[in-house]
């Protein structure tokens, strides 16, 4: 021992050393491969969808008369969770050169005839914001309101003066480009965007000198300018600078036989900001104590509940089964009869629960669900999951929850033999299993694409893309999902440790109904994930950036501990009383935290959300609360079952019978 320890002690300096005589390498993770510009290159903004807060329909960018550019409108390519948030990118006109700072003419329209006059109208009044895209930033625009700086993404379509009847376009845009320079270095980077992997190497480094785009900002106003004069210009013309805001009287107004003028001035400002802190605006992270506040909220609950399990396991089960033991076979009969309590339903508790398929089907889409989340949560929290990379997020999930499948079939089949005793009836329960959550989330969403064609939002999936979701459903899901239930078949069936009567044993009458017990235990759960949940969803439906990942993965981990420890508190209450009836009050106990989560929803929309008009922009919201709901009903009710499982398992295997 003592020359090992003289070993480690030459060692660890010598270590010390070499780490740093060795050269060595940076990776950045997230964000987009890194561009950077020459001298006056030409760089060229990109339009994406116009959203509002107040209708939650994203319409397309051209939808409005605005300028067209010169080649024609292309879309870029869109991953999946582009396309089903709505989002449609297109080249746009804006033309920008690298430290090049000017005022430029775009184009006049044609006199606005009524119908572009009523869309222009009601897209102001509706609060629709204008979303840029520069080297894949939006668009930041900064207002002072009550003496405090708010930063938005995006900008006005419009905007109606208080007192006044008039709309007014926003047709001039003040650029500013926020620039840093690089000199290239002994540096590699690793880009997970929208641009895909790539790596800048040694060799790499003298070619990439040049200016990176690290800020992007707009000052948007209004002005009024002869339509007959500047028609005459060419794109991209010099114009004069303009101050904004200006007065009312030189503002544009949105009327009849209007010819609209589109000009836009672009700064180009130095900056010290390095690329990989580009983001730091967009992801500043605000009410972080109110975060900590939850995640203390929560180990509180923990902790209470946990004390509860122990006393159960420590003081009464323990003590229980002891004196249980200790007992010889006569005297064990003769305390039987005098007993009360969970020891009387040991011929009844492992007796097939009613609808035993559907809950082995719901058990194994939770599994499915949970593992989904987990894995995608910690890739965000480690970084992976970008929001420079638009869509990633919701295309991992999709991805994940694909190739998942195959443990939920495992685990719905090996679930239903444990219950009949047989693999008689894996197929159905497997296709079930494939079809369940998926089915029904297939079916509220169809219904609200058909609302979203309706009204021409860019948010309704285009027909292909719904083949393409149905083929990976069945062409990976279900496959997936029949392989796990063929592997289920084939696994160690589990055994119950004690035989079930043949005769159920009757269940003695309560003062109230367990299903009430049940539904409270939920509150639990809600307890610890309500204040996440109201960044969550100010993030979908105000437009904000959600990326504090990490508190979230705390929050999940918080969770599953408090479902698994409610759903084993309400299964020994019940079985106390001799209610042997404990499989789904066992996964409802945890379960019944998504009723309340969908409650609370609907409290948000209501009170947070008082904007949102429209009847199809309220039963958007309520749709997808519905299938988040579910979800979540899912995988926290796996959680509480397969725990309280577990659970009962272990104490009445500790029981001797003969």
């Amino acid at each position: 021992m003592a020359k090992l320890a003289t070993a480690s002690q030459f060692l660890c300096p010598l270590l010390f050393v070499l780490l740093l005589l060795c050269p060595c390498n940076a990776f950045y993770l997230p964000g987009t491969y890194m561009h950077t510009y020459a001298q006056q290159e030409e760089i060229y903004v990109k339009v994406n969808s116009l959203t509002s807060i107040e209708t939650e329909l994203p319409f397309s960018y051209y939808s409005l008369p605005y300028c067209q550019p010169k080649g024609g409108i292309k879309k870029s390519a869109e991953n999946l969770g582009e396309l089903l948030m709505g989002d449609q990118i297109d080249n746009s006109p804006y033309r920008f050169r690298v430290n090049v700072n000017e005022s430029l003419y775009l184009c006049t329209t044609n006199a606005l005839n009524e119908h572009d006059v009523t869309l222009l109208k009601q897209r102001t009044r509706d609060l629709y914001q204008v979303n840029m895209i520069l080297d894949n930033l939006p668009v930041l625009r900064y207002t002072n309101q009550n003496g405090a700086i708010i930063q938005w993404t995006g900008f006005p379509v419009g905007y109606t003066p208080d007192g006044s009847s008039d709309d007014y376009i926003v047709n001039h845009l003040k650029f500013k480009v926020l620039v840093h320079e690089y000199e290239g270095g002994n540096v590699k980077i690793i880009g997970t965007g929208e641009e895909g992997m790539g790596v800048i190497t040694e060799n790499d480094k003298n070619t990439m000198n040049g200016y990176e785009i690290v800020g992007f900002e707009v000052v948007p106003c209004s002005v009024k300018r002869d339509p007959d004069a500047m028609s005459k210009l060419n794109m991209y013309d010099s114009v004069d600078k303009v101050n904004c805001p200006l007065e009312i009287e030189r503002s544009q107004p949105i009327r009849e036989q209007e010819r609209i003028t589109f000009t836009y001035e672009v700064e180009f400002v130095k900056s010290d900001i390095k690329w990989p802190s580009r983001w730091d605006h967009y992801l500043k992270m605000e009410g972080a104590k109110v975060h900590w506040f939850s995640i203390m909220n929560s180990l509180m609950v923990i902790l209470f509940l946990a004390g509860i399990v122990f006393v159960i396991f420590l003081r009464t089960v323990r003590r229980d089964l002891t004196r249980y033991e200790e007992l010889d076979r006569e005297s064990q009969a003769q305390m039987t009869e005098e007993l009360s309590g969970w020891k009387l339903v040991v011929g009844d508790v492992f007796r097939e629960p009613t609808y035993s398929k559907l809950i082995c089907v719901m058990v194994g889409d939770g599994v499915q669900i949970l593992g989904m989340a987990i894995i995608t949560i910690v890739f965000a929290a480690l970084g992976f999951m970008s929001p420079a990379s638009r869509g990633m997020l919701l295309t991992g999930m999709i991805i994940l929850y694909l190739f998942l499948g195959i443990i939920a079939g495992y685990v719905s089949v090996r679930l239903w033999r444990t219950i009949k005793g047989t693999s008689e009836g894996w197929r159905s329960v497997s296709w079930s299993t494939a079809c369940f959550f998926p089915g029904i989330s297939f079916l509220v969403l169809t219904i609200l694409n058909f609302m979203l064609w309706a009204n021409n939002s860019t948010g309704a999936l285009p027909i292909s893309l719904f083949f393409a979701i149905f083929a990976l459903w069945f062409c990976i899901s279900v496959p997936l999902t029949l392989i796990g239930g063929f592997m289920g078949t084939r696994a160690e069936q589990i055994e119950y440790p004690v035989r079930t009567n043949q005769i159920p044993r009757e269940i003695p009458a309560r003062k109230y109904p367990s299903w009430l017990l049940v539904a409270g235990a939920g509150t639990l759960p809600f307890g610890t994930l309500f204040i996440e949940l109201f960044f969550i969803l100010s993030s979908i439906w105000l437009g904000r950036f959600y990326y504090v990942f990490g508190f979230l993965l705390v929050v999940l981990l918080l969770l599953v501990v408090v479902c698994a420890e409610v759903s084993v508190v309400l299964t020994y209450m019940h079985l106390c009383v001799e209610d042997w009836r404990w499989w789904w009050k066992a996964f409802f106990a945890s379960g019944s935290v998504a009723v309340y989560v969908f409650l609370y929803s609907i409290n948000y929309l209501v009170f947070d959300l008082k904007s949102l008009s429209g009847p199809v922009s309220a039963m958007l919201y309520v749709g997808y609360a519905f299938i988040v709901s579910l979800a979540i009903m899912l995988a926290t009710g796996t959680i509480g079952f397969l725990t309280s499982f577990s659970f009962v398992h272990y104490l009445f295997s500790s029981v001797k019978i003969d």
